[in-house]
């Protein structure tokens, strides 16, 4: 396997690392999703497990979400990063060696000693942030080695050129890194509602400030990548890039609608969450233009699902601010309409930008196999299976809320919603078929066939507005 590739106007991609990241991220994916089969199927047979504490439905659930957010979208955001940096910067990387150690660090420091430790039952009781303290320690420090790798690029030459995927990378890992100790560690030492407080703003700051960044970064560059065409408006793109820095920190509280948190930071929250419900319009309107005349489903597998996440990212965004509001957020608040939520931002918007992402980098990997039929089957399985599933549980949420208004007894709304937890175990079947039939299109076919397919279809240089000293340099 060779190390890197020389194109004719872009500087070395680390494709050896495209490719590790990429294979960990689908392992990581799968393995995953396992978890979150036994945990959905625990709820409808409790003994499932038997007397294993190792396989109790918390610590499966603790698991399933790590792996998602760390495992599986942390190696496909990494994967695109080795392609992306070099392009958009026309550097490369820091350094292979660097890379190495990062690969190792985050998938056999971080990763695999996470999800045994968790299972042995050492976890810390916080959304989005129960890896124990000792990982918790490694991933800050892989952090901090993500922005030696990939940060110095951007500034090697100046700012005056930066694209707006540069702006949401650099962003994405700034922020995550000095957000990731405050979710992590600070709610240990403070006690009470003061603690809940800090843990309410990660769990929004991991998803806003790390998985929604980067997600863009993908989307705004492989759009003009696969159409050749520049993005409708930087004014819009660049507008949503600062509203989306400023008011996603401040949304975390809404988590905490009607508890002991003042009421002021309650209110600043709600607030928070509509103006960012606004902003997600702007940008998705931006998108959705830039996308003009290449269809609903685009014949480029990057472009299609990258179009796909742009509308999960605005049924999620509109949903998240309606729910925010009080009047709704004390009706849906604890039921499955926010399982249904969360599948949305990870699954549908978060998983297929960084499919498109991925796919996008490994179709120009010279050496790496492709097989667009397989890729195209996976896209719809797992479009089917995540909007069946979304329906599902936001429907049981509107039963668990209406059961929970009525003062029945608990129980029955429990009983009332078995129906819809089977529904949402069976669609297990097209998501895991699909994730992993994009994985058999990865390495199945001829090598080179990804790049044959874009040489044949569409240009596989840099354009101006992703590269515009790169694509001046292919003109001259």
């Amino acid at each position: 396997m060779p190390e890197s590739s020389e194109q004719s106007t872009v500087p070395a991609v680390e494709t050896s690392l495209v490719y590790a990241h990429g294979l960990a991220a689908l392992v990581a994916l799968l393995i995953s999703a396992c978890f979150g089969l036994l945990a959905a199927a625990e709820l409808l047979v409790p003994q499932l497990a038997g007397s294993s504490p190792w396989l109790t439905w918390g610590r499966l659930r603790y698991d399933h979400t790590q792996g998602i957010m760390l495992g599986w979208l942390g190696n496909a955001f990494f994967a695109f990063l080795y392609h992306a940096v070099p392009v958009l910067t026309g550097r490369r990387v820091t350094a292979l060696k660097l890379g190495q150690w990062l690969f190792g660090l985050w998938n056999f420091i971080v990763i695999v000693p996470g999800w045994i430790l968790v299972l042995a039952g050492f976890s810390q009781p916080l959304e989005w942030a129960e890896f124990p303290l000792v990982i918790d320690a490694f991933v800050v420090l892989a952090l901090i080695l993500a922005a030696i790798q990939f940060l110095p690029p951007f500034f090697s030459r100046g700012l005056e050129d930066l694209y707006v995927s540069s702006w949401y990378i650099i962003g994405g890992l700034v922020f995550t890194l000095l957000a990731y100790p405050m979710g992590n560690f600070v709610p240990e030492l403070l006690p009470g509602a003061r603690g809940a407080a800090f843990s309410g703003l990660w769990i929004h700051d991991a998803v806003g400030l790390f998985v929604t960044p980067l997600a863009l970064a993908i989307v705004y560059f492989v759009i003009p990548a696969s159409t050749r065409r520049p993005i409708y408006s930087h004014f819009l793109s660049m507008l949503g890039f600062w509203l989306l820095f400023f008011l996603y920190p401040l949304n975390g509280t809404h988590h905490y609608v009607f508890s002991v948190i003042p009421m002021s930071a309650q209110i600043g929250a709600i607030t928070a969450s509509t103006l960012l419900g606004l902003d997600v319009v702007l940008v998705v309107t931006n998108l959705f233009l830039s996308l003009r005349g290449t269809g609903w489903f685009p014949r480029d597998a990057s472009l299609r699902f990258v179009g796909t996440a742009t509308m999960f990212y605005l049924v999620v965004s509109l949903q998240g601010s309606l729910q925010a509001q009080m009047s709704v957020n004390q009706s849906v608040h604890f039921s499955d309409w926010v399982v249904g939520h969360s599948h949305m931002a990870m699954l549908g918007f978060a998983s297929f930008a960084a499919l498109g992402g991925l796919v996008h980098a490994w179709q120009r990997i010279p050496w790496a196999r492709y097989h667009a039929g397989m890729i195209h089957t996976g896209y719809w399985l797992i479009l089917s299976g995540v909007i069946i599933m979304v329906v599902d549980l936001t429907a049981a949420g509107l039963v668990e809320a209406s059961s929970w208004k009525s003062t029945a007894p608990w129980l029955d709304s429990v009983r009332a919603v078995q129906p819809y937890w089977a529904v949402r175990l069976f669609t297990f079947l097209p998501i895991a078929a699909g994730f992993f039939t994009v994985m058999v299109g990865l390495f199945a076919g001829q090598p080179g066939d990804g790049l044959k397919l874009l040489r044949d279809g569409i240009d596989d240089q840099p354009v101006a507005e992703i590269a515009p000293r790169l694509s001046g340099e292919a003109q001259a």
